[in-house]
């Protein structure tokens, strides 16, 4: 019932905002109680982590299995993680949704644990950058910081727009993204 509990509550968050999305709204649209409700969560705010950390967490798994391959250089690392937040969007694309919109309703608390995280992955793509710069894969003149955040922004704000069983498909999106951040990080 839990996990049943945050599908729906993804789901009700992602289409009507966690602010307007009651307890009611979830446990009526499963079929059970508050008190089945209260079992599983201590609050609202208790889902919205749940939320927040499974989606992190998948996140930062995957991009660290691609960052221990030592047969990919940089290059195929940088593109295997802009792959991956791309596909992402078909499986977990309303768990993206509340993940970048609805953080503004944790608590400092609950927030301050999960920051860490995301400036992990974030921290990560850079030292993918800083090693294609070392092996001479990328530009040597490149401000590694901001551009880990605008592969980051370039490829985080398609969660909002993109439709994954549209005319574009995920490849194709991902080679378009990567064919212009490489065009602007690679050496002529």
């Amino acid at each position: 019932m839990k996990e049943q509990m945050m599908k729906t509550s993804i789901e009700l968050f992602g289409n009507k905002g966690f602010r307007s999305t009651s307890i009611q709204d979830i446990v009526e649209a499963n079929g059970a109680t508050k008190g089945t409700f209260y079992y599983y969560f201590k609050n609202k705010e208790g889902v919205l982590v749940q939320i927040h950390e499974s989606f992190i967490d998948h996140l930062l798994n995957g991009q660290e299995q691609i960052m221990q391959n030592k047969q990919s250089t940089n290059h195929e690392k940088l593109y295997q993680i802009v792959e991956t937040l791309i596909r992402n969007i078909r499986s977990n694309g309303n768990s993206a949704m509340v993940f970048f919109r609805e953080m503004r309703h944790l608590s400092d608390e609950k927030t301050a644990a999960i920051l860490p995280k995301r400036q992990l992955f974030q921290e990560n793509i850079q030292k993918v950058i800083e090693d294609g710069i070392l092996m001479n894969e990328f530009r040597q003149d490149l401000r590694t910081d901001m551009l880990s955040y605008a592969v980051l922004g370039i490829a985080n704000w398609s969660y909002f727009w993109y439709e994954p069983d549209g005319e574009v498909k995920e490849n194709e999106l991902t080679d378009i993204y990567m064919s212009m951040i490489f065009k602007g990080i690679e050496g002529e």
